[in-house]
């Protein structure tokens, strides 16, 4: 299954009762694993879950740490990029170079690499202390 068939299946699963935005992400890990996940929204809207989070969080549960590629699709007019936190969490597994694909549900496309999502990440080498 493709990386934009994964995130389109799981998107319909997307627990948006309050926004009515459903998001799927789907991400292949270094293994060639694929997992996927979907946002999960709470009334407490803090408390919610990004479709970026639940794909990460499937692929550490199955013993995973690596990311190679990342899709995510959303019904908007354009294609949506990963929110801040997503953008450092998907950086804290995957390198600079990761592509990540935005799609729409319309067929509209857009890729950039984590590094062009962010620039200037932090990580690991910020907490060495000197």
């Amino acid at each position: 299954m493709s990386l934009r068939d994964a995130a389109t299946k799981v998107r319909e699963n997307a627990h948006a009762p309050y926004s009515g935005f459903k998001v799927g992400a789907a991400l292949r890990a270094a293994s060639g694993a694929v997992y996927a996940g979907c946002n999960v929204e709470n009334v407490a809207y803090p408390e919610g879950t990004c479709a970026e989070a639940g794909a990460i969080a499937a692929m550490v549960a199955a013993g995973d740490t690596e990311l190679v590629e990342i899709y995510v699709i959303a019904d908007s007019p354009t294609p949506v990029t990963p929110c801040g936190g997503c953008r450092q969490k998907l950086a804290e597994f995957g390198g600079g170079a990761v592509p990540v694909t935005m799609g729409t549900t319309d067929g509209a496309e857009q890729v950039m690499t984590l590094s062009e999502l962010l620039p200037g990440a932090f990580n690991a080498e910020h907490m060495a202390g000197g």
